[in-house]
């Protein structure tokens, strides 16, 4: 099996489990995920079946779209729901506030990443020195919000929740920006929901549920899930004939085909069936990643 499944995971199991479910179905050992969610978060988590692992680095890398909810006037030692959470004795912000301090947030800027996440520091991973409590002072990375649209505000007794539609790029903690908002707003805050709608080229609209992959492996019917992995790859697609397409899968350098795109693309046969990743330059095609080529070829 070959290819990508567009998975809506639930709350509670975390990315592990889910590739874990994935290999059991397919009964292959070579599963992975582009993109990690926490357990907290649900949504779109495209899982990469057989030698589509390979290109986990091309889906990953791309822009991705959450809905969240913002808690303000509560505190959390993770910035999420999972606490410990304290409350914040300050006065709660009005509409326009919030929707002034979110504005603030689309574009470029520095983000420091929650204590108690995957970052590595001097060979410490933060969340492991951060419940050793020895949490880590890590160091701002630029991230890039292309969007943020206030979906709702509910107001309750010491807290508002904030509804909100994120597009953003690589490397953006969402709930880093939950804690942000509620620091310019003087209140607190952390992430209260989070539920990614679209990674990878993939839209929550499309994406199956566990029980629904675990119904259609019953049916025999589990390749139909599969999306070809070249169909989500964001690179020019080249096309090279038989011969072309042999030398390639063998790792040989060769002329690139007249009017070939300059940088990576996408390498196909005549048959339409992705080759891998080639890097077109002056006039020459390397391959990059490659798939095995078909014994019987």
């Amino acid at each position: 099996m070959l290819g990508v499944i567009n998975l809506d995971k639930p709350v509670g199991p975390t990315s592990h489990d889910m590739v874990g479910l994935l290999r059991r179905l397919t009964a292959t050992r070579r599963i992975g995920h582009a993109g990690t969610l926490d357990p907290l978060a649900s949504g779109v988590l495209p899982i990469l079946v057989g030698a589509a692992t390979r290109f986990s680095e091309e889906l990953t890398g791309g822009r991705k779209r959450y809905e969240a909810v913002v808690r303000l006037g509560q505190r959390s030692a993770t910035d999420d729901a999972q606490g410990p959470i304290t409350a914040v004795p300050a006065p709660l912000p009005s509409d326009a506030a919030i929707v002034e301090a979110l504005a603030g947030f689309v574009g470029t800027h520095d983000q420091r990443p929650p204590a108690f996440s995957a970052r590595k520091q001097g060979g410490r991973t933060a969340h492991r020195a951060a419940r050793a409590g020895e949490p880590l002072e890590l160091a701002s990375r630029p991230v890039t919000v292309d969007a943020l649209d206030l979906l709702d505000l509910t107001r309750a007794e010491g807290i508002v929740d904030v509804r909100i539609d994120l597009r953003c790029g690589p490397g953006t903690y969402v709930r880093s920006i939950a804690r942000d908002l509620g620091d310019r707003l003087g209140c607190g805050g952390h992430l209260h929901a989070l539920r990614r709608t679209e990674a990878a080229g993939l839209g929550i609209e499309t994406a199956v549920t566990p029980a629904e992959l675990e119904a259609a492996a019953e049916r025999g019917e589990l390749a139909i899930a599969l999306i070809p992995i070249g169909d989500l790859l964001p690179l020019p697609a080249l096309s090279v004939g038989s011969d072309a397409a042999w030398r390639f899968v063998h790792g040989s350098a060769q002329a690139a085909p007249a009017g070939a795109a300059s940088g990576r693309v996408k390498v196909y046969d005549a048959d339409g069936q992705l080759l891998g990743i080639g890097l077109a330059s002056d006039g020459e095609l390397r391959p990059a990643k490659v798939l095995a080529p078909d014994p019987a070829a």
